[in-house]
Parts: C-alpha cells; structure tokens; sequence
C-alpha cells in the first residue's frame, strides 16, 4: 500500500503535547505494513485507558485528558488512526474502509496486549471502538461513550449529519483545525487549529480525511451494515459498565446518548451526563471534568 508519513518536524513545539512517540506496525492488508503512532503515558502496570480519537482530530484531542488520568494511576493509550496525526497515510481513498480501521486498531490492541481496557470513544473512536468491545469483549472492562454512534443504516443519522458529509466532500480546502475550532462551543486558539493542521502538509496527505464521512453506514444495505448489526447483537448481551458523557452543543450526535443508556444492559443506573458548554469535540471543551468524571466511573465499576 502506498503512503505518506508526516514529517517529524511538523509535530515540534505543539501546545501541551509533549509526550514522547511511540510507534508499532500493523498489516496493511496488501503485503505492507503501516506505522501506527500512539501514546503511552502513566503508569505502565495499571489497566490501560484506550482513548480513540475521531474525524479529523489524531491523539492531540486528549492531550487535557492524559495529564489528569495519569495522575490518578491509570495507563492512557492513545493511538492515531491510520490516515491521522503522525500515522501512517496511505495515498488512496479507496485504502480506506471501515473494516480496516477496525482491523488496525484491533491488531494494535493485541501487540500491546492490553486487557482490562477502559474504553473511551468519541466520533469515529466509537464505530471503530464498539466493534472492538464486540470482537473482542474479553479485553474490555468498561465503556466511556462521548459524542458517538454504532450506525447501521437502518435509522437516518439525521440532517446535520447529512450536511457534514455534504461539506466535507464539497470544500475545496479541508482544514482539520478549522473543522474542529467549529465543532466546539469555546473555540480554539490559533496554535491548537494549526496542530490539527499538523498531520496534513498538503491535500495528499488528507486521503482519509476526506473519505471517513463516507465510510459511515447511512443506508441498511452498506458495506458495514451488516458487521454493524452483529455488533449491537453481542453489545446488547454484555454486562460491561457503560458510561455516556456527551456534549450538550453536539447538533450531530444529538440524542444518540439514550440509544446506548436504552439497548446496553451496562448503562443501567450509571451516572450519565450531559456536559454543558460542550460541543461535538468535547475534549476540547471539558477535557479535564470529562477526565475526572471517567476517573469517578473508573473508581465506582472496579
């Protein structure tokens, strides 16, 4: 598979991100293989925190969260999507599907074989992390849900949706940190768009960017409809302990946090929240409470 890997020089002197790299490789699925980045922070016998970003965000969303969960004991693993942050980026959009990025993640799962993982997902972290937790749910110990869904297709995603992927396809210049400045209720400084920025020198690096609202199941017949529903299947017969924490200024992802509270037996009685002042990113919003709050759900389900 051919790709692109971001110069080292274009992640020097980022706001608040000063953890060190770490890198693995995983199959490319053509004979290849892809350079996978990730961060390790805390204490490195502590039952890790796998913290999986979204579109077009990489590992720096998380980068008020770490600081907070690592001084409360916990492991935070961090990983960058294929096609995201300093990850590898194959050149193709059509490299690029739904079931590889499950795949990808899940082979790194199993190289740092990480067990009793705390699952926080938001965006694409959740329909790439939920398959996880149903392939593999005995690595799992629990499921911090934020601002994400496990679509099939069989339900429309709604307007905002729709004009998101509209947008995404349409702008003649992506801008990821222009993206995500507009999908938070504070906004962002100057530094932290042009971090977002970071990943992406020019348009051939953007392949995935461009091709994630794509891959999202909107119709019941999609490629990923049916993995999808098997899915839910397994994920509506686990115990597992399921937090949602969602913004309440997200328009896309809006009421989504009562489907997983209503279908997954976990969410029962938890302590679920709406954050205020919180958009569609709401690491960047409300990094540290959500932190704390997932530290509280941590303490309560162990």
């Amino acid at each position: 598979m051919d790709y692109l890997r971001t110069p080292d020089d274009r992640f020097a002197d980022l706001p608040d991100f000063d953890f060190p790299p770490h890198y693995l490789h995983v199959d490319d699925t053509q004979g290849g293989r892809l350079r996978l980045h990730y961060v390790d922070a805390g204490p490195a016998e502590a039952a890790p925190i796998l913290a999986l970003h979204g579109e077009p965000t990489w590992s720096f969303l998380y980068r008020h969260m770490i600081p907070v969960l690592a001084r409360a004991g916990h492991r935070v693993i961090a990983p960058d999507l294929i096609g995201f942050g300093r990850s590898d980026k194959p050149r193709q959009r059509s490299d690029y599907t739904y079931g590889r990025h499950v795949d990808w993640i899940a082979e790194a799962v199993e190289q740092l074989d990480l067990d009793g993982i705390t699952l926080v997902c938001q965006d694409w972290g959740g329909l790439i992390g939920l398959r996880l937790v149903a392939q593999m749910p005995q690595r799992f110990a629990r499921i911090v849900v934020a601002n994400t869904a496990l679509p099939t297709g069989d339900q429309p995603m709604g307007e905002a949706f729709e004009n998101w992927r509209s947008y995404s396809q349409t702008v003649p210049e992506f801008r990821a940190g222009r993206i995500v400045h507009g999908g938070t209720a504070r906004g962002l400084g100057a530094q932290a768009i042009a971090a977002y920025d970071a990943p992406f020198p020019d348009p051939a690096y953007l392949a995935g960017a461009r091709q994630f609202p794509m891959l999202v199941p909107t119709t019941p017949d999609d490629p990923a409809s049916d993995a999808n529903r098997a899915a839910w299947t397994v994920l509506q017969g686990l115990d597992l302990p399921v937090l949602t924490a969602f913004g309440a200024d997200d328009r896309i992802m809006a009421g989504l946090d009562r489907v997983f509270q209503a279908r997954m037996p976990g969410a029962r009685g938890q302590p679920h929240v709406l954050l205020p002042q919180a958009g569609h990113f709401l690491q960047e919003d409300v990094g540290p409470e959500l932190a704390e709050r997932i530290c509280d759900f941590i303490a309560a389900t162990s």
